[in-house]
């Protein structure tokens, strides 16, 4: 009846006069109705063959009417009536049939007996003997029914046994008494360990001539099922002791088990993988779960899905005793296994080359539905209004009859978080929500579908600076991970407000950030005091605007002149203004000396100490050269217990013979407090040599230059316009483009973390600068390639190649001041991210011109 799923249905029975009697749960139990849903929602319908309302001829011929009312509304108004006559045959009946059904116990007795003599007692230990002695002096012609307890015997009219729930009625040849399992004459007794309800009665009738009794007891089992993982093993014991009262010798004769009321053939039992067996003492049926026959069933409990297997199952006992001849007990049952958790998998699929996240998600029953989704905080949706959000799912059939969903989603849609992840990569997180119904309950749960993806597409925010006499520049062009970062100076957030305050000037666009900071505004640090001047320190931070993490930081540094620090009087007085610098946070101004460590400040600030000295004491030396006598101290500070000064500062006063003039002065041997990165251009320059001389290069005039495939390329990088012996130019990277955008794509690697690209079979050469070939060798890096050219989807790209390397400058004589002038291949996580690292070191790129393939002429 799968045409009534989603509707409200009653169901009467037509008696022979065409008047509908009404099937409440009471009524189906006394009259032999059996009405439930399956797994799916169809409802059956089972009728005992001789209940309440069928028509029977001869015992033989069974039909029955039955009435469905179907409506959509609860109160059945304008409900569809539908009049179902069934009709079917049996035969022939034995003695005494049985029938176990899932809301009642039956049985039907043979009734066609010859009359009873008084000697037929005798030796009879039956049930109903001891309900002769009522019978004789009860009154004629009237239907009884005794009842059988242990507290003693019970007895009823008919009538009065079918008002308490008991179905009493009676064709040609047999008597029929039907009883719910919880009568309230049932007794609960247990049989070899299984639970049985039994009712043991005795029906009579008597006439002057005739007194016909009957044996209608009946008992069926209540349980008897157990569990495995992977079996359901079902155990019905023999010998029902309420049904063999005074039984003496039994003989089985079949057994039989079926499914959804169909026997199964031998053959039908071994193919699907159940077992029936049979001992002395108990029938034993085993069935797989998930075998054929049965179904599984969604539910959801505490919003989780979880599963049973169900199956409708029957086993057929006929055995024969030499008291009543052959008895046919049938026990059906409905068999649910315990709730099981359902284990959903997701599986990723996404492809980060379509920009889409790809996933699976299942598998379901088909009795489980789709029915809306939530995307970022779109609330519920349904399936198309998911489309709109660019959420895409489908449903893939398996052919098990399972069912999974394919949810895809672009990295571009709504809802997708993009984070980033050191080493230019962006997380691109999503986490939609499915909602799931089970039907026909209406059940509904939630499944969560986390998603991410790792892209290199992170471009970080880059800045430039730069200083003039009066202030610190920084100019820093957004990227595209830096949404929602916000600019922070130490912990105060840069706003136009704030800026202010400082005395900054802040210009923000969202794609540009500038900012102007006078060079003794707060947060400008003391880096160092030396011949050239101050040296001081501006740090911005980008921090991430919920967790106010620090993302990034950029530093700039400029070197203004010291005026004001030292004052070299006439009359011999000198007066040194020591401050503190950035590197030294814990230095403290009070226990700075001089050479002669009895000199101490004269006075002291948070920011330093001044010192007033004359020139002819505190240890101040004095020498005379060219005219001019030079007077010269050193401010130091030492940690306690050492005796090496890790703070000194150099000062000195000049005069010359006849006039006093004031002097720079600047520190010695000072150890070198640490010093974040100043940014800058630097003049570079990528040269091709005309062979491995490198003594003559092409000029730019002759670019595009053509080289045969495989022909060598002799490349110089140099840094120009420099007189510095002490700075190093050093290779981070070099590779190759289609274009002269160093960015575009394709790309080949040449250099690789400052070494060799050992993926390629034609690996770049080094070669070395000899001391006597150029004046700085350090400036200059040379390296020779092999010509070659792009191949995109196994075909070469014919055109010109343009060859790009990043370069830093370093200081020579301090190599181990940073990893790059080590000269050893560098590990990737020493490039990346050098706005954040702090390093010495200056980074640049430069390019070549364009370089195209000859063409042989084959001989």
């Amino acid at each position: 009846m799968s045409n009534f799923q989603n509707k409200y249905v009653s169901f009467a029975a037509l008696d022979q006069f065409g008047r509908a009697w009404s099937i409440d749960e009471a009524q189906a139990m006394k009259c032999g109705y059996t009405i439930f849903q399956d797994a799916w929602g169809n409802i059956e319908f089972r009728a005992s063959l001789i209940g309440c309302y069928t028509q029977i001829v001869d015992d033989q011929q069974f039909t029955l009417t039955i009435q469905i009312k179907a409506a959509t509304d609860p109160g059945m108004h304008n409900a569809a009536l539908l009049n179902v006559p069934v009709s079917c045959s049996y035969g022939p009946w034995q003695p005494r049939e049985i029938v176990c059904e899932t809301n009642y116990m039956e049985v039907s007795v043979r009734r066609n007996v010859p009359p009873i003599s008084k000697d037929i007692l005798q030796d009879q230990p039956e049930d109903w003997a001891s309900a002769f002695a009522e019978a004789k002096t009860g009154a004629p012609s009237v239907w009884h029914i005794v009842f059988h307890m242990d507290s003693g015997e019970k007895s009823m009219l008919v009538e009065e046994a079918q008002a308490a729930g008991y179905g009493i009625n009676m064709t040609d040849t047999r008597i029929v008494l039907r009883a719910p399992y919880n009568a309230s004459q049932a007794q609960k007794v247990e049989i070899s360990g299984v639970p049985f309800s039994s009712v043991r009665s005795s029906t009579y009738y008597k006439q002057r001539w005739m007194l016909l009794m009957v044996d209608t007891a009946v008992a069926c089992p209540i349980d008897g099922v157990t569990y495995t993982k992977e079996t359901i093993t079902w155990t019905i014991p023999k010998r029902v002791s309420p049904l063999l009262i005074g039984v003496d010798t039994l003989k089985e004769l079949r057994i039989e088990m079926g499914v959804n009321l169909y026997k199964l053939s031998t053959q039908d039992i071994k193919s699907r993988g159940y077992i029936l067996a049979s001992n002395k003492e108990a029938i034993i049926v085993k069935i797989p779960i998930g075998a054929l026959g049965g179904n599984y069933k969604s539910h959801v409990v505490d919003g989780k899905l979880m599963i049973t297997y169900r199956i409708n199952t029957f086993v057929e006992h006929l055995w024969e005793d030499d008291k009543r001849g052959i008895t046919k007990h049938l026990i059906l049952k409905k068999i649910s296994t315990p709730l099981q958790l359902v284990p959903i998998r997701i599986t990723d699929y996404t492809k980060i080359n379509l920009w889409l996240f790809n996933a699976t998600v299942g598998s379901f029953l088909p009795d489980v539905d789709l029915v809306g989704v939530t995307v970022g905080n779109s609330g519920p949706l349904t399936l198309p209004e998911a489309e709109k959000w660019s959420c895409k799912i489908l449903e893939i059939k398996q052919p098990n009859g399972s069912k999974d969903y394919l949810v895809q989603i672009p990295f571009d849609a709504p809802g997708v978080e993009k984070e980033y992840v050191p080493d230019h990569f962006r997380n691109y997180t999503t986490n939609p929500v499915l909602l799931f119904r089970v039907i026909p309950q209406a059940e509904t749960f939630e499944v969560p579908v986390p998603l991410s993806a790792l892209v290199k597409d992170a471009v970080l925010p880059h800045a430039e600076g730069f200083c003039d006499d009066e202030a610190l520049y920084l100019v820093v062009k957004r990227g595209n991970v830096d949404e929602n970062w916000l600019p922070f100076v130490g912990n105060t957030p840069l706003t136009q407000e704030t800026t202010q305050t400082l005395g900054y000037g802040l210009q923000d666009n969202r794609t540009h950030l500038a900012l102007r900071v006078p060079r003794f505004a707060p947060h400008v640090f003391l880096e160092e005091i030396n011949s050239f001047g101050i040296v001081t320190t501006f740090q911005l931070q980008f921090k991430d605007h919920l967790s106010q993490t620090e993302m990034i930081e950029f530093t700039i540094s400029c070197s203004f002149s010291p005026n004001n620090l030292i004052e070299c009087q006439p009359n011999g007085t000198v007066v040194v203004s020591a401050l503190k610098l950035v590197g030294m946070p814990d230095l403290e101004p009070s226990t700075l000396v001089l050479r002669d460590k009895r000199c101490r400040p004269a006075s002291v600030t948070k920011a330093g100490a001044v010192f007033l000295f004359n020139v002819t004491s505190c240890g101040t030396t004095r020498k005379f050269e060219n005219g001019i006598m030079t007077y010269e101290n050193v401010v130091l500070y030492f940690l306690p217990g050492q005796a090496i000064p890790v703070y000194q500062l150099k000062c000195a006063c000049q005069y010359f013979i006849g006039k006093m003039l004031l002097f720079q002065y600047s520190p010695a041997q000072a150890p070198s407090p640490s010093i974040l990165p100043g940014t800058g251009q630097l003049e570079l320059a990528l040269k091709l040599a005309r062979d491995q001389s490198y003594r003559d290069f092409y000029l730019n005039s002759e670019y595009p230059i053509s080289r045969y495939l495989r022909e060598p390329l002799y490349f110089q990088v140099e840094l120009l316009h420099s007189q510095d012996p002490q700075l190093e130019l050093f290779l981070e990277d070099c590779w190759a483009t289609a274009s002269p955008d160093r960015k575009s794509f394709p790309q080949w690697d040449i250099v690789v973390d400052s070494c060799e690209n050992t993926a390629d079979t034609h690996q770049t050469i080094f070669h070395d600068v000899p001391n006597t070939s150029v004046p700085f060798p350090t400036h200059l890096k040379r390296f020779e390639v092999k010509m070659f050219t792009f191949v995109v989807n196994s075909q070469a790209v014919q055109g010109q190649i343009y060859f790009h390397c990043s370069a830093v400058i370093c200081d020579s004589i301090q190599p181990s001041s940073d990893a790059l002038c080590t000269r050893f291949c560098i590990p990737r996580r020493q490039r990346a991210g050098r706005s954040i690292d702090s390093s010495n070191d200056i980074q640049g790129y430069v390019s070549s011109g364009a370089i195209v393939i000859g063409r042989r002429n084959d001989p």
